[in-house]
């Protein structure tokens, strides 16, 4: 399954929103290799988003929402999603436009009802899906194949369980911090052998202290793994480090990392959210494991990746790759998806100038930072005053 386009109203920091995830020309040279989808050369989508932005723009709560949204699909449990709907008292609606490899274009439109107290008011009589299908014929482009499906008439259900039922099952790998890992992916355990060795070069790259990671043989336990160092061992347990304090933060992130590669080269999910997972990985590691990922995406496969690290502005990627999430100027409350290929069209220009000079209006606004100092004087002053009494 790949996403080809979301609209979101009423969730998080949602309101109003779009994204769009193909492209219309072909470019002349690219680095990531049949940005198609199989066997469909015209049907073109972006196999790789680098999404990008200021702190608290919603990077992270996109992806909750997706992965919300996904498991309200796949799992017909609409708790899933609604506790992330901000405003209870207005309707709150999501639409995903996704590509299956039977060839058929999906198109779900949820709605759920709003006039209530919270989220935990909201009963399956409130919530609305309808379902739309149409077969991607050999020679279509997303905008034909999307104006046919756009045309037919939706079909009918008798509820909200009937119409999920008909949208083909849904495989994901999401990394985001502090939620619920079991909604977070949707397959079995890897071969452990395999990943074994997956986790041990990942580790020993990020920290080559590491002598080996090797699989417990013991019965029963495919899941755990011990990490050996010369003096000390660390157990993993289901991904879980059980003494993640004698890892580094960036070792103990790899784990994650080992886990989203070979999620991608094995192909258990085809679509992956990589949520700012190399924080506390070096900038020139960061941007080679990207290059690696980028890299095994084979066909009908999606990855997101988000990051502040501006040395990957400087990787061989084409420019509809990037997008840049903002807070609207008026609208604090309305997030805004900035392409970087509206704004650039020639090879030779520089992304990384046009971040730096702020081109997408992205930057953070660093006014309360510097006013900070001010701040401590006139408290450093009342604090005097206090004291003596003034």
């Amino acid at each position: 399954m790949v996403l080809l386009d979301v609209k979101l109203d009423n969730f998080l920091l949602f309101n109003d929103f779009s994204m769009h995830l193909t492209y219309t020309k072909k470019p002349v040279s690219s680095s990531i290799a049949e940005e198609h989808l199989v066997g469909r050369p015209n049907f073109r989508y972006k196999k790789l988003i680098v999404l990008m932005g200021a702190n608290a723009t919603g990077k992270t709560a996109l992806g909750k929402v997706l992965m919300g949204a996904f498991n309200f699909i796949a799992k017909r449990e609409y708790a899933l999603i609604a506790d992330l709907i901000e405003d209870p008292q207005k309707d709150a609606s999501f639409s995903l436009d996704m590509a299956f490899d039977d060839n058929y274009l999906y198109r779900v439109n949820a709605v759920f009802k709003g006039r209530k107290k919270s989220y935990s008011d909201i009963r399956s009589e409130d919530i609305y899906v309808d379902v739309k299908r149409e077969k991607i014929l050999k020679n279509d482009s997303y905008e034909k194949c999307v104006k046919r499906l756009s045309e037919k008439p939706s079909e009918h259900f008798d509820n909200y369980v009937q119409a999920l039922e008909s949208v083909p099952f849904i495989t994901w790998k999401f990394e985001l911090r502090l939620v619920d890992s079991s909604l977070q992916r949707v397959i079995e355990p890897f071969e452990p052998n395999i990943y074994a060795a997956m986790l041990e070069e990942t580790l020993k790259a990020l920290d080559p202290r590491i002598e080996q990671v090797k699989k417990i043989k013991d019965k029963g336990k495919d899941n755990t793994f011990i990490i050996d160092y010369k003096n000390h061992s660390v157990l993993i347990k289901d991904g879980v480090v059980m003494e993640a304090d004698k890892l580094s933060s960036g070792t103990a992130d790899g784990v994650g990392i080992a886990d989203l590669i070979t999620s991608i080269k094995l192909k258990a999910n085809n679509f992956v959210y990589c949520d700012e997972k190399f924080s506390h990985v070096h900038s020139v590691a960061e941007t080679a494991f990207l290059a690696l990922m980028t890299d095994i995406l084979e066909g009908n496969q999606q990855l997101f990746f988000t990051t502040h690290n501006t040395d990957v502005l400087d990787m061989n990627l084409p420019f509809h790759s990037f997008a840049f999430l903002r807070r609207d100027e008026i609208d604090d409350n309305k997030v805004t998806c900035i392409y970087a290929s509206d704004y650039l069209k020639k090879n030779n220009q520089s992304l990384k100038n046009a971040v730096e000079n702020d081109v997408f209006s992205t930057s953070p606004d660093t006014d309360s930072i510097y006013n900070l100092n001010k701040v401590f004087r006139e408290a450093a002053k009342i604090v005097v005053q206090k004291e003596f009494n003034v």
